[in-house]
Parts: structure tokens; C-alpha cells; sequence
């Protein structure tokens, strides 16, 4: 499973001109779901994501986590992160896993985000989605498990 955490100041996330999932102050989370995936996994990525200390502090350091900062999350189901660019010029996507196993899992991963008091938003899976992002720094991070 791989997690693309972006911090933002704002993002959204539209399908079919409608705005399904929007947050202010937080992370954009792509997720990746690959064929041995576990719900464990998801779970770990969650708790990672939360103790991420990729937030200013009161000095001025990145030295607070999501909770600390006041963020929320928007996720965003990728499969494209797993995409395979070795050879040739276009990418191969058999490293992702198929729609009905990666659904559950980003699912369970954004459930497991909410249960720790994150404010969790959404966008909708399998569908094209515009994705607005505000990126902070940029702060970007790949995160993996």
C-alpha cells in the first residue's frame, strides 16, 4: 500500500462538476492498493499519517502532527501509484490491485483516519475526479508499507 501525503492549505475533489470532498489546513492522501495489501496495512498507513510531524509548531519547526495542527484529510484512491513505467511508454498498471479488492481497503484506510479524530473527507472511488490542490511548502511525502 502506498500513501502520497501532500500538505495543503485547502484541496477539493470534484466529479461531474460537483464537489464531493473539500477540506481547509491538512493532508491530500493518494492511496495505492496493490494485490497482498491487508487491512492491518491500512491501518498502520493511518496511524502514520496522524504522527507525521510535517506541520508547523508554534517556532516556527515542522514539529506537529495532523491532530495537533487541527487538519483534515481528504483521500483520494490512486492506482496509478503503482503503475510500472520500466519499459516502453506506456505504463502498466498489473502491480495495482483490482477495483473490488483496493475499494475496501481505501475505505477501511479513511475509516481508520476518522477513527483517530481526524476530520476525513472523501472522493468518490473509480470515478474521474478533479483534484484541487493547494500544496503547503510544497510538503510532499511518499509513504509505503
Amino acid at each position: 500500500m502506498r500513501v502520497l501525503v501532500q500538505r495543503v492549505s485547502e484541496a477539493s475533489v470534484s466529479v461531474d462538476g460537483a464537489v464531493v470532498g473539500a477540506i481547509g489546513r491538512g493532508v491530500v492522501l493518494l492511496v495505492g492498493v496493490t494485490h497482498d495489501d491487508t487491512a492491518a496495512q491500512a491501518e498502520w498507513l493511518a496511524r502514520k499519517v496522524v504522527g507525521l510531524r510535517i506541520f508547523e509548531d508554534a517556532a516556527g519547526k515542522m514539529n506537529a502532527g495532523l491532530l495537533d495542527a487541527d487538519g483534515a484529510a481528504l483521500v483520494i484512491s490512486q492506482f496509478t501509484l503503482y503503475a510500472d513505467a520500466r519499459k516502453g511508454r506506456r505504463p502498466s498498471f498489473t502491480d495495482a490491485a483490482p477495483p473490488e479488492v483496493a475499494e475496501l481497503l481505501v475505505d477501511h484506510f479513511a475509516q481508520a483516519l476518522a477513527q483517530t479524530g481526524v476530520g476525513v473527507q472523501s472522493g468518490r472511488f473509480g470515478a474521474h475526479m478533479l483534484v484541487e490542490i493547494h500544496n503547503d511548502g510544497p510538503v510532499t511525502i511518499l509513504l509505503e508499507r
